[in-house]
């Protein structure tokens, strides 16, 4: 377990995700945020449903920086592929199972639990059945 309230991956799953995230070894201009410090940012903003600008600084750094990261890895599909990764690896480990179940059964709502206003329909609402004329 982490020994801090802030630290959201552990030294073996930074390890297997770490790789599967892009660097900018080679690249021209300023160098990335610690790319470890910005995941757990982004864990913690998750984990505890904080805005983006509540994201401890102290700890993760610029709030900006976390939510840029995520952003940037959310639209060039980073996430995606680290998923699939891990989805892969253990599935060769034999520990997914892919028994799917499959449920037809349908729960119909009352017209009036809808929370929809249709104006065009009279549902009835506004008349009692046992008023009289």
């Amino acid at each position: 377990m982490s020994s801090s309230r802030f630290e959201s991956l552990t030294d073996a799953q930074w390890e297997r995700i770490g790789p599967l995230l892009p660097s900018n070894a080679g690249k021209r201009g300023r160098p990335l945020a610690d790319t470890r410090m910005v995941v757990d940012g982004i864990i913690y903003r998750y984990r505890t449903g904080v805005p983006w600008r509540d994201v401890p600084r102290e700890r993760f750094g610029p709030w900006k920086t976390v939510w840029k990261r995520h952003r940037r890895y959310t639209t060039d599909g980073t996430w995606d592929n680290v998923l699939q990764a891990l989805l892969a690896d253990a599935d060769a480990r034999g520990l997914i199972d892919w028994t799917v179940s499959v449920d037809a059964t349908i729960a119909r709502a009352h017209q009036h639990a809808t929370n929809t206003t249709r104006p065009e329909q009279d549902t009835g609402g506004h008349v009692e059945s046992h008023a009289g004329p």
